[in-house]
């Protein structure tokens, strides 16, 4: 009896389960939508040309409110976010709606501009190390004129909060915590790294 009901129990498994349900994968959050349609830009950008770092981008969602981690760095070659962290966006970019941002590439307009950027040389400015960034799109062809860098600020908070964090004055403007793991990877690439600031 032992030995029927072991042949059955394996040819059942054989057969498998006839009422089976499949599991339905789950839609994407608009949040990795977004992210997907961005991450594919920046890869066909860094194949038309080897300036680019193809191991890290940098990519920042201006969507999501700004006490939350926005600014990701991206592992190209094994396809996961590697840190996150705080970043603040430019005041002029502010609406009477609050978490509704506008945006510019006009002088002096104290807005985000998105588009895609090349982080460029570093220097010592204000706000102590801090790298040039230039424009690779119209929508922000502007920034080395207006002077849009990537640099820390001790007033921009290290953890996530409920509440928004303080504004630049268009530049990409982290903690200083953060601000240093950013430092090693940029200092660390071989080729310029693309950071991408999208809405």
């Amino acid at each position: 009896m032992k030995i029927f009901s072991l042949t059955l129990f394996l040819f059942m498994g054989f057969l498998g389960t006839p009422n089976e349900v499949k599991k339905e994968i789950p839609p994407l959050s608009p949040e990795m939508e977004r992210f997907n349609v961005q991450l594919a830009e920046v890869k066909a950008a860094i194949a038309k040309s080897n300036a680019y770092s193809s191991k890290i981008a940098f990519f920042i969602d201006m969507k999501i409110k700004s006490g939350k981690n926005r600014f990701f760095v991206y592992d190209l070659e094994n396809e996961k976010i590697i840190e996150q962290g705080l970043v603040a966006n430019g005041s002029g970019s502010e609406t009477n709606l609050r978490g509704e941002l506008k945006f510019s590439n006009e002088p002096n307009s104290k807005c985000t501009s998105l588009g895609s950027y090349a982080i460029g040389k570093a220097y010592r400015g204000m706000f102590g190390k801090s790298y040039r960034l230039s424009g690779l799109n119209e929508t922000n062809s502007n920034a080395e004129k207006r002077a849009i860098v990537l640099h820390p600020y001790s007033a921009v908070p290290n953890e996530e909060q409920d509440y928004y964090i303080y504004n630049s004055q268009g530049c990409p403007m982290v903690s200083e915590a953060f601000f240093k793991k950013l430092e090693k990877i940029i200092d660390g690439s071989k080729s310029k790294i693309i950071l991408n600031i999208y809405y």
